[in-house]
């Protein structure tokens, strides 16, 4: 069974041995024990062979060798959750953190893929992020856990701050032209909606949704008498009022916040036509970026249907109707297939936001 009696115990275990083998003889000698002279004779026998019968049989070097190497994978001092996954996604090697912590973690299939091989996992009220790193030479997965509980709520609070500093800034411009602040709730809304029925991913959505209420914002470089005008505008008047698109833009374009620079192009584009007959650029088709598409529809479906200085609110009918009549005129047409099919979605948020 055991032929071939390779060493499979270290030089500091052999020493260890040979010492209290020694020990044992002298007890023996002074005891007169048999037993303590058998077991001092198998601890010299096994130090001087440095081989250990039973460590072969069941296969301890084996598994303390496999422990040790996967150990070596892993940086030291680590405090933190670590597993280690075979190709199967069966779990080969966690760690004391995660047998502490993460108890409910059997295989890979019980966490988030994610992408760029990070991923986010939430425990106990704990937010882990969790790094994926591979060994391809051995078909291994390692995941480490960071505990980033604090830093997303900061995140969170910091997302909060920026939201209502942009609904702030965006009131700016509707309260001038006496329209309310729910008007730049409700385009938020709708730009969130439309872009994620569009395919744009949630993230992207979320970050239209937090811009577009700066749509008008250009609005507060226009004269009070010509925004807030109760009648139909001279052809000189409405010249000036189309200069807000880009007063919004160049406002906005300098930042290097992706929040700031979605509200510039939001800004410079809202008023642009599918047909290429809007302002400030005359840009057509799939030129208009998709932000200034989708706030387009946004906002005059919420326009339309709310009261103005200039106007009465129009009734559904004859909103919808206006936005089948523009397909492809004043609005992208398949935005406008999107908003007409999944308008239930559209009127919750009006009714959730209207005006008082």
């Amino acid at each position: 069974m055991f032929k071939n009696h390779s060493c499979n115990m270290s030089n500091k275990e052999s020493y260890i041995r040979f010492l209290i083998g020694v020990l044992l003889v002298v007890f023996a000698a002074l005891e007169n024990s048999f037993v303590l002279s058998i077991s001092a004779v198998i601890l010299l026998y096994t130090a001087y062979k440095r081989f250990c019968f039973m460590y072969a049989l069941f296969h301890i070097n084996e598994r303390f060798g496999k422990q040790n190497y996967y150990l070596s994978l892993l940086p030291k001092y680590r405090s933190l959750p670590i597993f280690i996954f075979d190709k199967e996604g069966k779990i080969l090697f966690e760690n004391r953190a995660a047998e502490k912590e993460i108890a409910n973690v059997h295989s890979k299939e019980d966490l988030p893929t994610g992408e760029n091989d990070i991923a986010y996992y939430e425990y106990n009220g704990i937010i882990y992020q969790i790094e994926y790193r591979k060994v391809p030479k051995e078909e291994l997965l390692l995941a480490y856990f960071d505990d980033v509980t604090n830093i997303v709520k900061l995140n969170k609070e910091i997302e909060d701050t920026q939201r209502e500093v942009i609904y702030a800034m965006g009131e700016i411009g509707e309260t001038r032209s006496k329209e309310t602040g729910n008007h730049v709730k409700r385009v938020a809304e709708y730009s969130k909606i439309l872009a994620l029925l569009y395919g744009l991913k949630k993230e992207e959505a979320e970050k239209l949704k937090m811009a577009s209420p700066m749509h008008d914002i250009g609005k507060v470089g226009i004269p009070d008498a010509i925004l807030n005008a109760p009648r139909k505008l001279t052809k000189e008047e409405f010249e000036i009022m189309k200069t807000h698109a880009q007063l919004g833009y160049d406002m906005l374009k300098h930042s290097h916040r992706p929040i700031l620079q979605t509200a510039a192009i939001v800004a410079g584009e809202h008023h642009e036509k599918y047909d290429g007959s809007g302002y400030p650029r005359e840009l057509q088709g799939e030129d208009i970026h998709i932000y200034g598409r989708i706030t387009a529809i946004a906002d005059v479906f919420d326009a339309l249907g709310s009261e103005r200085v200039y106007k009465k609110a129009w009734e559904l009918e004859r909103i919808l109707e206006l936005f089948k009549q523009e397909k492809g005129k004043h609005f992208d047409p398949k935005l406008v297939n999107l908003f007409l099919q999944n308008l239930d979605k559209f009127l919750e948020i009006r009714e959730r936001f209207k005006d008082i």
